[in-house]
């Protein structure tokens, strides 16, 4: 039966809110179907977790309705220009909920899950994302079909809005009906997580079932998990011994006290002063090279592949996640991806000892070189306050972009800038040390014309790769014109790949990245075969030049002596140790499970315990958040 008061009206609020959210999950369904299994328990399944977190994401916005149902005096409630304001307030809700339906479209689009931490930050950095949003859809026709749904549904509930108006309710009432209304977002908040969700073994059922709107608010709320209360652990003891025992090489001593990683590492021979250009792609994935095999990218990048037969070319070379501040932590602190957000973000992250300060002591010019504005992530903070100098978008003169988007300049204005820094410190006899950070291959996916035969405007990331090559293609001939060109090293990579979605929890296929190390004058090309991650690139430049020096890095050489090969991988709350071909997963909650990686067929699939590995993954994780914690591997002041 309707009710014909205030109660009515919340409960076709509430109503309005559950279909906008069934249309996305079903919306959402149709897009992940070809890569859904399980059948028909899985779907029902879905819907009802999906509609548990319908209800509880409702629940916050809907108590601060029923608080004002609550106070509102009847007269005002029954005035004709009230009701009017609830059929405006009614129409721009909807019109907020078919607008996050397309938003949510985009975005599972784009990263395959629902809104989490990439989100959250996105909120924060307005105008790139806004631009970002103006230059890569197509607003003219989505938000016209944005209106018409909330017409549509202001259309569907105006009888039902209107009985809402008929008869008045007694405080006592209302507050009866309140108080229920009040405790559902208190007991939400504390009773549900997202274990709820998992329906499935397959992410993308569990993606589905998720609410966007809840998760982000988890993610927001999670932003950093505190380690030692959520992830699994050991001895500490213990930690440190596993930690020294997987770190140990040739030229390796370890010095001061068992609960650090401080080691003394020796050059294989003379030091070599040689400068170094760190080009990091953005979502510079693996699959797009035809040197990996694949076909993906037959054609996209003919300079990187041509490439790979005149560098050291590491095949099985992974990322430690799926943002590009989570690589730049990676390659700069050499450190194992902490649960939550990446250093970069968090306050305090200035003083670590870095890839910057092992340079910087050997009299290193080091600079970061960002095509956009380094505010963004807070990478300038970050690296101004581990020994960097900051060139961004802010130090390019007019003359110096020829193409620019929401993002930054174009990788080939960005590589012409780096050359014009690179002679400069040369010219002052400074020794460089540069990590460059591109954007091109980023919606909208923007680049000048005429440089390549795919047009910009067909915004696709097939073109911005080809671009992005070419680019590259052109700052290499361009350095090999320069009097310190012989005695440079220059490593090409990537920060992550362009697709992180998969059906487990931690897909690795999406982690895989390319690794070239050029030097025709000091680096003999060979394919490496060894298992590696991004915190291993310090350590193997810095062994590349002989160099000796203290280190707290959690990354190894993986040209001395070929250790036994590993990766960190992670997600935003979990984080893997693939090693053998198994792959050890940590997640909240104590969660501790191994997975087989068939690295030819590229899937993972449960397998039994494996102690050893788990054990050493938590290890792993476990030190790097002590020492993070303690401030070990900080600089001393």
């Amino acid at each position: 039966m309707m009710n014909k008061d205030r109660r009515g009206l919340f409960l076709n609020f509430f109503l309005l809110f559950l279909g906008f959210s069934l249309l996305t999950r079903l919306t959402l369904l149709v897009m992940a179907w070809p890569e859904l299994d399980g059948g028909l328990w899985v779907i029902i399944k879905m819907f009802a977790a999906g509609l548990v977190y319908d209800c509880a994401a409702f629940s916050y916005a809907g108590g601060a309705l029923a608080l004002y149902l609550l106070v509102l005096p009847e007269k005002i409630y029954a005035a004709s220009w009230h009701r009017l304001a609830v059929y405006g307030a009614f129409f721009l809700a909807a019109f907020l909920l078919a607008f996050n339906l397309a938003v949510e479209y985009y975005f599972f689009y784009e990263f395959g899950v629902r809104y989490n931490f990439i989100a959250v930050d996105y909120l924060v950095y307005t105008n790139e994302v806004l631009g970002n949003i103006r230059e890569s859809y197509n607003l003219p026709v989505v938000l016209p079909l944005v209106t018409v749904l909330a017409g549509g549904a202001l259309w569907a509930f105006g009888r039902r809005l209107a009985f809402s108006f008929a008869d008045p309710l007694t405080f006592r009432s209302r507050l009866a009906a309140t108080l229920p209304l009040l405790a559902a977002p208190v007991l939400c908040f504390f009773l549900l997580d997202g274990r709820l969700a998992q329906v499935s073994k397959n992410e993308y059922a569990n993606e589905v079932a998720m609410n966007g709107l809840y998760a982000f608010g988890s993610a927001f709320l999670n932003n950093e998990l505190p380690y030692d209360k959520f992830y699994a652990s050991v001895d500490q003891e213990a930690v440190f011994k596993s930690l020294r025992a997987a770190l140990a090489g040739p030229g390796v001593e370890f010095i001061g006290g068992g609960l650090d990683i401080n080691r003394r590492i020796k050059g294989r021979g003379p030091f070599k002063k040689l400068n170094v250009v760190v080009i990091v792609g953005e979502s510079l994935s693996a699959e797009y090279l035809t040197a990996f095999g694949g076909a993906r990218g037959q054609g996209t990048l003919p300079n990187l592949d041509a490439l790979a037969a005149k560098s050291l070319f590491f095949k099985r070379y992974y990322a430690h996640g799926t943002r590009t501040v989570r690589g730049l932590e990676a390659m700069t602190l050499s450190i194992p991806p902490l649960p939550g957000t990446s250093i970069v973000k968090r306050p305090d992250n200035g003083g670590f000892f870095s890839w910057g300060s092992v340079m910087r002591d050997f009299g290193y010019a080091n600079k970061y070189i960002y095509a956009g504005y380094g505010y963004f992530d807070n990478m300038n903070a970050f690296y101004s306050g581990n020994g960097f100098g900051i060139v961004d978008r802010a130090d390019f003169s007019k003359e110096e972009i020829t193409f620019a988007n929401i993002w930054g300049v174009c990788d080939g204005d960005l590589l012409a800038k780096t050359l014009k820094e690179a002679d400069g410190d040369f010219k002052a006899g400074r020794p460089f040390f540069y990590m460059v950070m591109t954007t091109t291959n980023h919606r909208p996916f923007t680049y000048p014309d005429g440089k390549i035969d795919i047009p910009s405007s067909s915004q696709s990331r097939r073109g911005a790769l080809k671009y992005s090559d070419y680019a590259i293609g052109e700052f290499l001939a361009a350095a090999a014109k320069k009097p310190w060109f012989k005695d440079t090293v220059f490593v090409i990579t990537g920060d992550h790949c362009a697709n992180s979605a998969g059906k487990t929890e931690i897909p690795v296929r999406n982690y895989h990245i390319p690794l070239f190390i050029y030097a025709p004058a000091h680096v003999k090309p060979a394919v490496v075969e060894t298992l590696s991650t991004q915190a291993d690139l310090a350590p193997t430049v810095l062994g590349l030049m002989n160099a000796s020096y203290e280190s707290r890095f959690f990354g190894r050489d993986m040209l001395n002596g070929k250790p036994e090969g590993r990766a960190f991988l992670s997600t935003f709350q979990k984080m893997g140790l693939l090693k053998d071909g198994r792959l050890a997963v940590l997640g909240p909650k104590k969660y501790l499970k191994t997975y087989n990686w068939d690295e030819a067929a590229k899937t993972v699939e449960p397998s039994p315990e494996d102690k050893a590995l788990e054990e050493e993954a938590v290890s792993f994780y476990q030190g790097a958040n002590y020492l993070y914690k303690n401030r070990l591997n900080r600089l001393a002041k």
